[in-house]
């Protein structure tokens, strides 16, 4: 009998049956996803026509990174968030592990090292850590949440995030603030001790502005960011503001855009904002901006709604890193803070970048499938 009732209590690893699952927030991942091919072929047509011989060959490769990732998503809305719980250490055992082998054998694009290259494929273990952050910060939140209310106790449970995060640092300062910003939202939602927040905020601020005065580059885009208007640094922060300026209210018109035509360098990676206001104008960068906020909006109902407290710190987690990276990218266009390598999330071009974003979203998903409608519910 034992037996039998141990095999009736295993958790199946698929979803077999769901009451509700989020449709206006998946919706409004393919329009970005949409939104991001449509945009990368217009701003990046004239480059790879000249680089390549083909000018939907930035495109294309966005198309097959957003349909890989999609079926990623598909796939992992439809795993039980449980087995995140169970596997949560060794998710983030090998997130760790890939990020430090990229100072030994990583391989260098555009002067930074932070690619693994395969030969058949490349990644960036950092987006790969993302996750794996987002998912060992909700377990050890959920697991050892009395433990939180004890600073020592506390210290020791964030030691592992905090060596991913330092990990990251040595290469990637930008993606290194964006992870940390996901672990402190986790555990700032997890724990009322706002005094412990405080503590980290002051040792995070000391630790961020070391790593920018050892680096040079990293001081002159302190100084480009106060004096964009200077030769040299600055020559990207003005283009994009020049960009921007320019495509006025309704924009100049899909594909009629000057400054993608090499004044910013790479304009459908991390500065594809600019190239977008350029284009679409005013109007269109609110669109945007409104789309993101409507999907943080329907993943916080889903953090609501979530059946217990590690699936809704997942999905606070996932609204951490999706709304850090996109304020952080639109702040850098904009020279509200100085110029950092961030990519713009579902929009810029990237394939790990959009796997692992759509992969978190297939999370997120998962959790609504939890979820109970009220129409539903018991009165």
């Amino acid at each position: 009998m034992e037996k039998t009732n141990r095999k009736k209590m295993k958790t199946p690893f698929f979803i077999r049956k769901s009451i509700y699952f989020d449709y206006p927030c998946l919706f409004i991942v393919i329009f970005l996803c949409a939104v991001g091919i449509l945009m990368v072929y217009s701003i990046s047509s004239a480059n790879a026509l000249y680089d390549y011989g083909n000018a939907s060959y930035f495109a294309k490769r966005q198309l097959i990174f957003a349909a890989f990732g999609s079926c990623v998503m598909i796939f992992v809305s439809k795993i039980n968030y449980k087995y995140y719980y169970k596997l949560a250490r060794v998710v983030m055992a090998i997130s760790i592990f890939l990020v430090f082998l990229v100072p030994f054998i990583g391989s260098e694009v555009n002067g930074s090292k932070r690619w693994i290259d395969l030969g058949f494929i490349s990644f960036q273990p950092s987006e790969i850590c993302k996750v794996g952050l987002v998912i060992y910060t909700s377990y050890i939140c959920s697991r050892y949440s009395v433990d939180l209310k004890n600073l020592v106790t506390t210290i020791l449970l964030f030691v592992i995030p905090a060596v991913a995060v330092l990990l990251i640092a040595i290469s990637n300062l930008s993606t290194a603030i964006i992870c940390a910003g996901i672990v402190v939202v986790i555990w700032a939602v997890a724990t009322p001790k706002i005094v412990y927040l405080l503590i980290v905020g002051g040792v995070g601020t000391v630790g961020g502005a070391i790593f920018i005065f050892v680096q040079q580059y990293r001081m002159s885009r302190i100084k480009a960011w106060l004096h964009p208007d200077l030769k040299g640094d600055g020559y990207q922060t003005m283009q994009s503001l020049y960009a921007i300026g320019s495509g006025g209210l309704f924009g100049k018109g899909l594909g009629q855009g000057y400054q993608k035509l090499g004044n910013i360098p790479e304009a459908h990676n991390d500065m594809i904002f600019a190239a977008i206001c350029e284009e679409l104008g005013i109007i269109g960068a609110a669109i945007i901006i409104f789309a993101f906020l409507v999907l943080i909006w329907r993943l916080k109902l889903i953090a609501e709604g979530a059946p217990d407290r590690f699936s809704a710190l997942l999905v606070i987690g996932i609204i951490a890193h999706i709304s850090l990276q996109a304020m952080v990218n639109i702040s850098v266009v904009t020279n509200v803070i100085p110029n950092t390598g961030v990519p713009l999330p579902f929009i810029s071009y990237g394939g790990t970048s959009m796997v692992f974003l759509l992969a978190e979203m297939g999370i997120a998903l998962g959790v609504s499938r939890y979820i109970v409608p009220i129409s539903k519910r018991e009165k």
